[in-house]
């Protein structure tokens, strides 16, 4: 097979990924306005969930270790 050839199929593989991507794309059921909203507060209010829970433990074992004496 050719240098040329290589290239040539190169861009046709590439055009056909773009393709099926598209396609994949038309197949998507996006969600309304609705969904959208609520989905988004689940995900914001978890991410601030985990962000606390992460902030007391961090608390925690710095007291800890301030208490034993391992910190500053």
């Amino acid at each position: 097979m050719g240098f040329l050839n290589k290239i040539k199929n190169g861009f046709t593989s590439t055009i056909d990924f773009i393709r099926d991507g598209i396609r994949e794309l038309k197949k998507v059921r996006w969600p309304n306005r609705k969904e959208l909203v609520s989905y988004t507060t689940i995900v914001v209010s978890t991410v601030v969930f985990v962000t606390v829970f992460f902030f007391v433990v961090d608390l925690g074992i710095s007291s800890l270790l301030q208490l034993i004496g391992l910190g500053k």
